[in-house]
């Protein structure tokens, strides 16, 4: 396995949008210079709550990014003092107004690994219940009923397109058809 690259020397070039250089050396002599965006640290939670064992609740919601309404999963940003499963537990209250009794860590994904530090945790939200807590949103997030089975379907329709969501969908699938069996 190769060893990492040695960080000569960091500058932060961008510091509202927390943009740094590296000057890097790689195990063969090669010098570089990269650049990277951090994340907050605390990262991002993406819950795929099952609103009983076929269903799945997807959100519609504007997405300035590409504006216009995209299809995708609760998700939201975690706060100070809070664990990954308390702000999936928050975001999901906010956006969708459940809760759930049951929250299943999946799997931690990067975002653009190449150039972002940014993760964004999948949590598998089960056994919901209704609970609206006051979120920051500026209208009112649609709630979506899908069924997993239907996750072929799903790649077809033009505002799902967010890979996260995607990703997280398939790990949450697999995660209950490993536990079915």
């Amino acid at each position: 396995m190769k060893s990492l690259p040695r960080i000569h020397a960091t500058r932060l070039i961008e510091p509202r949008h927390k943009i740094e250089q590296l000057d890097l050396e790689f195990s063969n002599g090669a010098r570089r210079t990269f650049e990277r965006m951090h994340g907050s640290g605390r990262g991002a939670v993406l819950i795929v709550p099952m609103l009983d064992q076929d269903t799945v609740l997807l959100t519609r919601e504007y997405a300035a990014g590409l504006h216009r309404y995209e299809i995708g999963l609760p998700r939201g940003r975690v706060d100070p003092g809070e664990d990954l499963l308390t702000a999936a537990e928050r975001e999901m209250k906010e956006e969708i107004g459940y809760g759930a009794r049951q929250l299943v860590l999946l799997r931690s994904l990067s975002l653009a690994p190449s150039y972002m530090s940014h993760t964004a945790h999948a949590v598998l939200a089960r056994d919901l219940y209704e609970e609206k807590l006051e979120g920051d949103e500026p209208e009112e997030i649609e709630v979506l009923p899908w069924k997993l089975d239907a996750l072929d379907r799903l790649l077809e329709v033009e505002e799902f397109s967010e890979g996260r969501a995607l990703a997280a969908l398939f790990l949450a699938r697999e995660w209950l058809r490993r536990e079915q069996a």
